[in-house]
């Protein structure tokens, strides 16, 4: 995939040193139960410095008293959805970790992302705090793929190909039940400069190592 532009705070780290990645959790929502696949996604405030205006799974950095590991990524995960999107009643240990993303080493502001997934509880209405995130929306993956085809929602390399991989499951438990049997390596994305365009590669493409 190539980019001409990065999101804002994906600029790329002129200076050659590594910068090493912040722990952070993100929660992928997902309802429909064994009929139909929807999950929810929110956007970032445009004035936000990383991720301005686009949108995003739930989630962010993990605080130290969260401590370290598996359980602290957990906490932060149920701790984001709450406070981005006002979703309680999920708890730690019902999430299902579905991947891990490190950011490329060439970009400035990075991360080492957990990504989970959990069943939205039943009546959930999220309700976002208007500064941080502004909106949000539930969509099937196909239909967010086909907005983003449009221009009509900004995501990021991330958010797109796990959207690629959820268009594959016709319902949010048949999701789960594959996640919850799947082993996770961590996808770390190395990009490669062709003149002013950035094309962003993933392991066993051609040209990654």
């Amino acid at each position: 995939m190539e980019f001409e532009k990065p999101a804002p705070g994906e600029e790329l780290n002129r200076s050659g040193a590594e910068t090493v990645p912040r722990q952070a959790a993100s929660v992928i929502l997902l309802r429909g139960g064994s009929q139909t696949l929807e999950l929810l996604l929110v956007r970032r405030t445009p004035a936000a410095r990383f991720m301005g205006g686009f949108w995003v799974f739930p989630g962010g950095a993990v605080d130290a008293h969260e401590g370290e590991g598996d359980e602290a990524h957990r906490l932060a995960a149920v701790r984001e959805l709450e406070e981005e999107a006002s979703v309680g009643g999920v708890a730690p240990a019902d999430l299902v970790k579905f991947s891990r993303w490190i950011t490329p080493a060439m970009i400035q502001i990075r991360f080492d992302t957990h990504f989970f997934l959990a069943a939205a509880p039943d009546g959930v209405e999220p309700v976002v705090d208007g500064s941080e995130i502004v909106d949000h929306i539930w969509y099937s993956p196909r239909a967010a793929l086909d907005a983003y085809g449009r221009e009509e929602l900004p995501l990021v390399f991330p958010t797109i190909k796990h959207l690629e991989q959820f268009s594959s499951f016709e319902s949010a438990d048949a999701l789960i039940a594959h996640a919850a049997g799947q082993t996770v390596e961590p996808v770390e994305p190395r990009i490669l400069m062709e003149g002013e365009v950035a094309r962003v590669l993933l392991p066993g493409e051609p040209g990654y190592d």
